[in-house]
């Protein structure tokens, strides 16, 4: 990360952006404008020398930007992902190894209990072992309406942001030791819930309360437990989202910072919590929203 200072609300990217539609789980190469995953500006300072992550939804957006810092600050980084996602993780894949680090790309559904789960014993088997974990991986999809909300794809979001993160982090719990980290991708919508997101709202909610009650729970044993809660931030997931036109031209200019987040402006926050600057911070939920409050 460069040290200049600039004016955040011109950073990025900070007008209209055109009418777009993806398949989820939408797909960088389909994205306009790309989003920024730091590719060209993150620069590290050792702050996770010889760390081993595992990154689910490591693939693209935000686990892409957090995937690059890890690596640049010295960890070996494991990516699970959808199949469909082979092309965003392998080019993540190369970005980690250009970094000098290991990388390793893990492709199944987290909707199923045994990927959720073998994907710990995976990085284990090629990294010798695990210290930091990103539950990152979702799902979210606009709802016209509460009362027309399918069974199917509730169970969709639930099952992918809720159960597989617990089957993966039941799995890695017996692995971590002291000093280990596990950080949850939480959301504004955890606070601040928009109608047609109501199931991912709910989710994230859940997660908060995840954090806070695993803190308590891991604390004795000196792995730290956190959150970070993005605002609007343009990654493949919102052109999927299924939004209108008119709304997404308009994503992200309802903060104070007039415009949507890149996926890079959270990888600082990650890099934080992961590493011993945030050594006395667990059960914390660290909002990055240009200015939205939680």
């Amino acid at each position: 990360m460069t040290d200049e200072m600039t004016d955040p609300r011109s950073k990025h990217h900070d007008g209209e952006f055109e009418n777009q539609e993806q398949e989820q789980p939408g797909l960088t190469e389909k994205t306009e404008p790309a989003p920024d995953h730091g590719e060209d500006s993150y620069v590290g300072h050792g702050r996770l020398t010889d760390r081993r992550a595992l990154i689910t939804g490591g693939d693209s957006g935000i686990g892409r930007a957090v995937a690059i810092a890890f690596a640049r600050e010295g960890a070996d980084v494991a990516v699970a992902h959808l199949p469909v996602e082979g092309t965003d993780a392998e080019d993540t894949a190369s970005l980690i190894e250009a970094a000098g680090r290991r990388s390793l790309t893990l492709a199944g559904d987290l909707q199923d209990e045994t990927f959720a789960s073998s994907i710990v014993d995976d990085t284990v088997e090629a990294f010798g072992g695990l210290d930091i974990l990103v539950l990152n991986a979702a799902y979210q999809k606009d709802r016209e309406s509460f009362a027309s909300l399918e069974t199917e794809e509730f169970d969709r979001v639930f099952r992918t942001n809720l159960y597989g993160l617990i089957f993966t982090a039941r799995a890695a719990i017996p692995h971590l030791r002291p000093g280990a980290s596990i950080i949850v991708t939480s959301s504004i919508q955890a606070f601040n819930p928009s109608p047609g997101l109501i199931d991912y709202a709910m989710t994230k909610a859940a997660q908060v309360a995840f954090v806070k009650a695993l803190a308590e729970q891991l604390g004795p044993d000196g792995i730290r437990v956190n959150a970070v809660a993005p605002g609007p931030i343009w990654t493949p997931l919102i052109p999927a989202t299924g939004w209108p036109a008119e709304r997404l031209a308009e994503f992200g200019a309802d903060t104070p910072l007039g415009r949507a987040g890149q996926p890079a402006e959270l990888a600082g926050a990650y890099v934080y919590l992961a590493s011993e600057d945030a050594s006395y911070v667990s059960g914390a939920v660290l909002p990055v929203t240009g200015g939205k409050g939680l």
